[in-house]
């Protein structure tokens, strides 16, 4: 099981934050605190795969992969395969490249939302449910599509009994 997702800047301010399994928000903040400091010390030879028992207790392990100025980190459980974790950031990656040309850091900031249904339509309650970019990106677009066509119409009280919209 995925048990979070994280993404950071080289400076350690979170950009998105997906806990699966209950946290607390110290708590989280605690465990970006010590990640960002694991992640920064490490030397660039070293392997993108961390035993993170220490951080998250017993049978977890953290992948990490760096983009420009952005880490993205993958925290599981020994169900899950390493190697296919590192291969899900890359998706995750291709696909918010595709939703955004060129993301950037700023287009997490600005578009959480849509970065979260991303995320969502690849892995939900911790499972991952879709890999294939082009069907993800069609998933994402036709959500956008059903936001603006909501967006336009506002529910109004049409009598006591019902609702009708504008």
């Amino acid at each position: 099981m995925i048990r979070a997702v994280i993404v950071m800047n080289d400076q350690g301010k979170p950009r998105l934050v997906k806990f699966y399994d209950y946290q607390p928000v110290e708590k989280q903040q605690e465990l970006i605190r010590t990640i960002y400091g694991v992640l920064c010390s490490r030397a660039e030879n070293l392997s993108n795969f961390i035993q993170a028992d220490s951080i998250f207790g017993p049978d977890a392990r953290l992948v990490y992969k760096t983009y420009a100025t952005l880490y993205f980190v993958f925290i599981f459980d020994s169900s899950e395969n390493e190697l296919a974790m590192l291969d899900l950031v890359q998706v995750f990656v291709e696909i918010l490249d595709k939703c955004f040309s060129n993301v950037c850091e700023l287009d997490i900031v600005f578009n959480f939302n849509k970065v979260h249904t991303i995320l969502d339509e690849i892995i939900l309650g911790g499972q991952v449910l879709e890999t294939s970019s082009s069907e993800v990106v069609k998933a994402v677009e036709e959500i956008s599509k059903l936001d603006r066509a909501s967006n336009g119409s506002m529910l109004v009280p049409k009598s006591i009994s019902g609702w009708t919209s504008r």
